[in-house]
């Protein structure tokens, strides 16, 4: 289980929402052919309908592929530490059954922990602290172990 975030505030609005502390990813489906996009959009890229319903993504997945951010990405966007302070991360696609595969950080950077295929849970990730003492949360996620906790 994951710590609980005092003071939650997201890093940016509809991307994601705090279900009970936990991250849901917003996404949006085109009633013509079912296609699922993330995040969110007003028209669909496979068929060009103009018609989507807004819906909640799936909160597990299997890790498609993945790498070790080594360096830090361009600030801003980029929010983390940089110079000394800066330790790599992972970042890899999950796909969410049924849906889309989400490019996302993770919370395992050690090559020996990550494989292709196992099954990942999305989880929130503090970014920093606002000038108002909110932690600045994002999601990431997460390797689940045999028994169903994340590792």
């Amino acid at each position: 289980m994951t710590t609980p975030i005092a003071n939650p505030v997201a890093v940016a609005d509809g991307i994601f929402t705090l279900n009970d502390g936990q991250p849901v990813l917003l996404g949006s489906r085109c009633t013509n052919c079912d296609n699922h996009m993330f995040p969110r959009q007003h028209g669909c890229p496979r068929c060009m309908f103009n018609e989507q319903v807004d819906v909640e993504l799936a909160t597990r997945g299997t890790l498609w592929t993945w790498t070790v951010q080594a360096f830090p990405p361009k600030a801003p966007p980029y929010l983390g530490p940089v110079g000394d302070d800066f330790e790599p991360f992972g970042v890899g696609y999950v796909e969410l059954p049924g849906q889309l595969r989400v490019e996302a950080r993770l919370t395992e950077s050690d090559p020996e922990k990550l494989q292709i295929g196992m099954e990942m849970e999305i989880v929130p990730f503090v970014l920093g602290t606002d000038e108002d003492g909110n932690d600045v949360v994002t999601y990431a996620f997460a390797p689940v172990t045999q028994n169903g906790d994340q590792s």
